[in-house]
């Protein structure tokens, strides 16, 4: 049978005004979120932010809505409400499981719920059932941010949309975590909580948006007030976003003042003693009053210290490894900013330093052959030239660089000295961080990152900030976040100084007239030029009163102090910043291996009031309104990205995805995906006809690895190589592993002998960490820890190198000629299989204990 294709008239067909995929439509609205407002008061260097968002179900059933945003990665969320029908239900802080439990037994009786749950450091859910048909329900969040400060300005950055991450690993089998456009991986297990849809560009019912700031300098001598990338109109102290503006990039006033050296001293309110659970910060008031009468009363300080002057003469060699995100996310002028970046970075190297560059998206490239080279002029030419040819494509696969990276690092540590100076190691990344797997790669790569200064440059309108602060904050580092070419030389500049040694090392604190409580003062890290030391804690005593002398190391190894005397000072802030910090800290840890910190993260989440991944606020309303749950369920889709080259023509999801991942997805990221690599799915854009394959000319150093035999030999876990309190480290090899090690060193000590003293102290400093993990690949060598620990004031002038030098010299000696059965440890005993703490596809992923779900899972 023949049946004719006729074409019809122009007459006969008739276009719908804004038509096409990405735009559902009904007669009373399109997407539930219909608004949102953020309202900021910035008072010196923190702001209050209050966002609203307004949920409307334009359908004629009922709906649950949810709604995956950003928030600032060092925001602190201190309060949650749910406003509907004329009611006020406040939110309740509980452990995760506890909460959704609650949330989903609200929705089974007919009443109205939401819910608010962190799923990264700047991500966020909230989910709003039971909205009966045609009702506005509103949901306000209350947080409060610190604002970084570096050379004379302060920064007001607030997201606005969280970008589309690559997903790495095999789909894992069963129900997704979420309802987002990526299936939940061996190597990314609630990635369906972090993928929401994406309209097309130009969609035609944009959320609206307002957004308003009010800037007071408290004090301070406000000089300027820039916005980076919106248009702003300015009344008084107030500056507020144009109509029209969407949300697809962030947020950003620069201030200009001058900062000074300071002590806070933030006594706890009188509703501290409130029940544990409750979803309020404490108040301000007769806080001080309030803590007189309690013995055991507690505060929280925060030391703002200037650093000391430049010394412009210090020249110090240094090993850098830069990395280069050069994956299909970086696509259009992210791309010509990376490269302009990292050709920045090589331009900044003397001809005292080495280096390599690699380049990676599916696969690691190498701009030379070999490991580092030193840094002439015809090598950092060539350099340039390689950064010059590359463009974006392939997938976003980060952990293979990181570990490539380090293995060029150490092993240019483990080297002999032969004559020279130690020399700083330095890890530059240069990215937009849009990856799924942030867990993964921490637990893998953290424990080597001790010795190694990481600095990240986070390129993007709409960067994943919260990732490389953490990966910044390991490593000891800088990270630096640019969102317009515009900005890149002021941000080249800032590196350029870091990427230097810190101008003082092994800052410790001593307290003068107050109690430090125990394991609560955040990491101190080091003094550069141009950036003030901020470091938070807890004390105790009755009244705010008292001084902080902080202590520390400068480049040749003199000792440096300055005093600080505290002030009173009132304010919820500066506690929930603290517990926030002290939060994160805390999930680093867990996220690099040590997960018995599970229930000690919910307590201190509920006894400070501050939201973080292992709970959840929840709003539950008493009023039934209806029978049973909600009968329709839509997941509101994002904006692509301001800068993002979008798809012309968008995938269509498998026929069981989500209605709304149907509707505007643009991955492939459905059950079919399964067979081939992670990499192999495109993930921004697809590639324009004709565009060269993701394969390079050249064999690559490692190709994207198949998800199956990945995960089986992933080797062992480096979260058991962390020095956790109370824990031991599970052995990865018996004594006679290390021998040959040990011999090598004892071989390059008696090559460094000859050395300068200020050179011989540098060599047995960087010993001390190869010392360390030499003795936690054996789980644990007691005389090795303790030389080790010694060997790290090396550099001490006070120390006597002779005493060290020889001291090394007889263990090193003495252990090289033992047997294995003479070493103390726990060597012999309880040793795990490589690979065993592995997170798998056999394993419900990190956070599960036995026979429990993972906490992002629990209900």
């Amino acid at each position: 049978m023949t049946v004719p294709i006729t074409p019809l008239r122009p007459e006969e067909c008739r276009p719908v005004p804004d038509a096409g995929l990405g735009a559902l439509e009904t007669e009373k609205g399109n997407l539930p979120l219909e608004s949102v407002d953020v309202t900021a008061h910035v008072t010196g260097l923190v702001a209050g932010v209050e966002v609203v968002q307004t949920f409307r179900n334009a359908f004629d059933v009922s709906l649950e809505a949810t709604y995956v945003f950003p928030l600032p990665p060092r925001a602190a969320v201190t309060a949650f409400r749910m406003e509907a029908d004329d009611r006020v239900v406040d939110g309740v802080l509980k452990e995760r499981g506890q909460a959704r439990a609650d949330y989903d037994r609200a929705l089974a009786e007919g009443r109205r719920a939401a819910i608010a749950e962190e799923d990264r450091p700047d991500v966020f859910t909230i989910r709003v059932g039971n909205i009966v048909p045609g009702e506005r329900v509103v949901v306000r969040l209350m947080l409060s941010q610190p604002l970084p400060y570096e050379d004379g300005a302060a920064e007001f950055r607030f997201p606005l949309v969280v970008a589309p991450r690559y997903i790495p690993g095999a789909p894992l089998p069963g129900a997704p975590a979420g309802d987002g456009v990526s299936p939940d991986t061996d190597a990314v297990p609630d990635a369906s909580r972090i993928t929401p849809p994406v309209l097309l560009p130009g969609f035609p019912y944009p959320v609206r948006l307002s957004l308003a700031t009010t800037i007071d300098p408290a004090g301070l001598d406000l000089r300027e007030v820039r916005s980076s990338l919106h248009e702003v109109d300015r009344e008084g102290d107030t500056i507020s976003l144009r109509p029209g503006e969407r949300l697809d990039r962030d947020f950003i006033l620069r201030l200009a003042f001058d900062a000074s050296s300071s002590l806070a001293l933030v006594p706890d309110a009188a509703t501290d003693s409130g029940s544990r659970g409750e979803g309020t910060a404490d108040g301000s008031g007769s806080a001080e009053d309030a803590a007189e009468d309690t013995a055991d009363a507690e505060g929280t300080f925060v030391l703002t210290l200037l650093p000391p002057k430049d010394d412009a003469t210090r020249t110090v060699s240094r090993d850098v490894v830069l990395l280069l995100d050069r994956s299909g996310s970086m696509t259009g002028w992210k791309m010509v900013a990376a490269r302009r970046a990292a050709a920045r970075i090589v331009d900044t190297l003397t001809r005292n330093d080495r280096f390599a560059v690699l380049s990676f998206d599916s696969v690691v490239e190498r701009a030379f052959s070999g490991g580092l080279v030193d840094a002439s002029d015809r090598n950092r030419y060539r350099a340039v030239e390689h950064l010059s040819r590359l463009d974006a494509r392939g997938g976003t696969e980060m952990l293979a660089p990181l570990e490539e990276a380090l293995r060029l690092l150490d092993g240019q540590s483990a080297s002999g000295p032969s004559g020279e100076q130690a020399r700083d190691r330095v890890l530059v990344l240069v990215t937009d961080g849009q990856v799924g797997n942030e867990d993964e790669i921490l637990e893998r790569v953290g424990a080597r990152l001790h010795g190694v200064r990481v600095h990240t440059v986070g390129i993007d309108r709409a960067v994943n900030a919260g990732f490389l602060g953490r990966l910044a904050l390991i490593g000891s580092g800088r990270c630096e976040l640019v969102e317009s070419e515009d900005r890149l030389d002021a941000a080249m500049e800032h590196i350029h100084r870091r990427i230097g040694s810190p101008l003082v090392t092994d800052v410790a604190l001593k307290a003068e007239g107050m109690d430090l409580v125990a394991d609560t003062v955040t990491h101190a890290g080091s003094l550069y030029p141009g950036v003030p030391l901020v470091v938070s804690g807890r004390y105790r005593g009755r009244r705010p009163a008292g001084a902080l002398t902080v202590h520390g190391r400068t480049a040749d190894g003199r000792p440096w102090e300055e005093r600080i005397e505290g002030r009173p000072a009132h304010g919820p802030a500066a506690r929930a910043l603290w517990a926030r910090a002290h939060l994160r800290t805390l999930e680093d840890r867990y996220a690099m291996g040590d997960h018995s910190l599970e229930q000690r993260i919910v307590d201190a989440s509920l006894r400070f009031g501050v939201l973080c991944r292992f709970t959840a606020f929840v709003a539950v309303d008493t009023r039934v309104t209806g029978e049973g749950g909600p009968e329709h369920r839509v997941i509101q889709p994002v904006e692509p990205p301001s800068g993002w080259e979008m798809p012309t023509a968008v995938p269509m999801m498998a026929a069981g995805a989500p209605m709304m991942a149907r509707m505007a997805a643009f991955t492939t990221a459905g059950p079919e995906a399964a067979s081939g690599s992670a990499a192999d799915r495109p993930i921004a854009a697809a590639p324009p006809p004709g565009a060269p394959p993701a394969a390079p000319s050249a064999p690559p150093y490692a190709a994207a690895p198949a998800p199956g035999p990945r995960r089986a030999s992933r080797g062992f876990s480096v979260g058991r190589f962390l020095p956790h309190p109370g824990e031991g480290t599970a052995p990865v090899t018996d004594f006679e592993g290390i021998r040959p090690l040990l011999a090598e060193e004892l071989t390059k000590l008696g090559q460094a002998e000859s050395l300068p003293e200020r050179e011989r102290r540098r060599y047995l400093a960087d010993l001390a960490s190869r010392l360390r993990v030499v003795a936690q690949m054996v789980g644990g060598h007691p005389d090795l820890t303790a030389l080790a620990t010694d060997l790290e004031r090396a550099e001490w002038a006070e120390v006597s190198l002779d005493d060290l030098w020889w001291r090394t010299a007889d263990l090193l000696t003495a252990l090289t000629g033992r047997s294995g059965s003479a070493v103390t440890g726990p060597a012999s005993s309880g040793s795990a299989t490589p690979g065993s703490a592995t997170p798998g596809a056999t394993s419900p992923g990190p956070g599960a204990k036995e026979g429990r779900r993972p906490f992002w899972k629990r209900s």
